[in-house]
């Protein structure tokens, strides 16, 4: 079964990049490497962060607004739970959610999944790309959203249509140029449909 090893952004600057990720409690979780890439607006994606309860979302905003990320969509309560999304200094874009809209415990920030959310045009084509290259489908809901078992990866991956992904995190979902996001997988180097590149 395919996993995926890791999520590299690529951003114009390693170093503030990496001290805002650690700062913000991702660093484990994401590399950054250098790279000047021309991209404007949305870049077709959104990293979202799954944790427990609504002080933990708090938490974890609020580490990232004082790191310097701007907030998007300031956290609140939703038919669905509690979440909020921000964007980072470098322009990647995070969603941070729990169903429950009660707290449980004391606030941590404690991550329990994170998900990479691809913005598609398409969103069948894009899963049947995927199962070509050894992905196994966990939950589809026909041409809307699909999510992938990826049992062994510390990061789950998830497709949605692209101007829904962009309603979701609250931007236009106008964007041209690179993604400036690498996925790292043992499905051998590919791009997909949607420009998105995977490396070994």
């Amino acid at each position: 079964m395919t996993s995926i090893k890791s999520v590299t952004l690529e951003v114009p600057d390693s170093t503030a990049a990496g001290a805002f990720y650690g700062a913000f409690g991702v660093g484990t979780h994401v590399r950054v490497r250098a790279l000047e890439a021309a991209t404007t607006g949305f870049r077709g994606f959104i990293m979202s962060l799954v944790v427990s309860q609504p002080s933990t979302v708090d938490s974890l905003m609020g580490a990232a607004l004082g790191a310097g990320a701007t907030a998007l969509k300031p956290a609140k309560k939703g038919f669905w739970g509690y979440g909020g999304v921000v964007q980072a200094p470098d322009g990647a874009i995070w969603k941070v959610a729990t169903s429950a809209k009660k707290d449980t415990g004391p606030a941590t920030r404690q991550i329990d999944d994170i998900v990479l959310l691809l913005g598609v045009a398409d969103v069948k084509a894009s899963k049947q790309f995927y199962v070509d290259r050894g992905l196994v489908v966990a939950k589809s809901f026909g041409s809307k959203y699909v999510e992938f078992a990826t049992p062994e990866s510390s990061v789950k991956l998830a497709l949605y249509g692209r101007r829904a992904a962009a309603k979701d995190a609250g931007v236009s979902p106008d964007g041209t140029g690179s993604h400036r996001i690498v996925i790292g997988s043992d499905a051998g180097p590919f791009t997909d449909p949607d420009g998105f590149g995977w490396e070994e």
